[in-house]
């Protein structure tokens, strides 16, 4: 083993996994404790609130002594209980408030939305602090300005221009000063209801014309930085230029199909890195994988066990598990030498997955 690793945070299922497969042992904090995070974990720590995550890794920490702590979403300012792997807080904190991040991308001059003053429409609401983009929405009128702040109360926000195209990410890799693009991604958004621009998965790589200089500017993005280990770009990209929306200074949601089309560990990558070595080239796509979360269509309770389905599911929660409508329940996967084929075997898996769940 190369040492125990701490992962904690929202959601661990991703890091811990992977960290598994690079050779550590793996203990976890999270709020879900899936079954399949039992699998590649030695011991976990459940908690329900994140004002309850400090103690939840106190009461890990009286168990083991760690060499290594991974923070992931929720978990990223915390003071850590072992050697961080990983970003430091006081790089962090930037890209935790969307207009810093903002201000940040205008002063590398990198293509981003234009600020809107209040009562400009339409317009794209979007909490400061927060991931995931699950309280992001299109706004059209004063009216529905001030439906969004009845149903989200008073919380800081920012007002950005609607920009047209395909949401995408690029996973990168970053030692505090040099950067490389390990993959692109095409990110699948909810599409509808109060969440519309929630992220319900990924397909890797990510083909576009413009995806070359998007690449470019997610190397300078995180390059310039200061993150150290994996992450990850948000970007709009249309016909003739990708825009940068967000920074995600943690494992993102993409590592599953990154890790899949690429044929890397991207655990191993993210511990080079904050060591301060960095591969010469990016790996090449071995195949296309495509991921989608699928949500509690109603008040529902899981009761088959979904770890039969193992070869193409992940998050798996444990039989008789209570979800709220539009609660995450599993994620599943498809796989092929092209994104037709990949897609097309994921359909068919969510099919299946599908039966499981009535």
């Amino acid at each position: 083993m190369k040492g125990r690793v701490l992962v904690a945070g929202f959601a661990t299922r991703h890091v811990a996994q992977s960290a598994a497969r690079a050779g550590y042992e793996v203990c976890a904090v999270d709020h879900f404790c899936d079954q399949d995070l039992s699998w590649c974990t030695s011991d976990r720590e459940k908690f329900e609130d994140l004002d309850d995550l400090p103690c939840a890794i106190g009461r890990i920490c009286t168990r083991h002594r760690f060499d290594f702590f991974v923070p992931t979403s929720g978990a990223e300012t915390l003071a850590p209980p072992a050697p961080l792997l990983g970003t430091p807080a006081e790089s962090i904190g930037r890209f935790l408030d969307k207009l810093d991040t903002q201000r940040f991308f205008e002063s590398l001059g990198v293509p981003v939305p234009r600020l809107l003053p209040e009562g400009t429409y339409p317009a794209m609401v979007k909490p400061r602090a927060g991931a995931g983009g699950w309280r992001n929405a299109v706004i059209g009128s004063d009216a529905e300005m001030a439906a969004w702040n009845a149903l989200y109360g008073d919380v800081p926000y920012l007002r950005q221009e609607v920009i047209g195209g395909i949401p995408a990410s690029v996973c990168c890799i970053a030692d505090g000063s040099r950067a490389l693009a390990i993959a692109a991604n095409e990110q699948i958004l909810r599409g509808s209801g109060e969440s519309a621009f929630g992220f319900s998965g990924s397909v890797t790589p990510f083909d576009h014309p413009q995806g070359r200089e998007m690449i470019a500017l997610a190397e300078r993005i995180a390059a310039a930085s200061g993150c150290r280990g994996t992450i990850g770009i948000d970007f709009v990209v249309g016909d003739e230029r990708a825009v940068a929306i967000e920074v995600n200074p943690r494992f993102q949601g993409t590592v599953d199909t990154v890790e899949m089309a690429m044929g890397c560990s991207l655990f191993g990558l993210h511990a080079g890195a904050c060591a301060g070595n960095l591969p010469a080239r990016r790996p090449g796509a071995r195949e296309v994988a495509a991921r989608s979360i699928l949500f509690a269509d109603r008040d529902m309770t899981v009761k088959a066990d979904l770890g039969a389905l193992r070869e193409f599911v992940a998050d798996i929660p444990w039989p008789g598990t209570f979800f709220e409508k539009d609660q995450a329940i599993v994620s599943v996967y498809g796989r092929g030498p092209d994104r037709r084929t990949a897609v097309s075997l994921l359909d068919k898996h969510i099919t299946t997955v599908r039966q499981y769940m009535r």
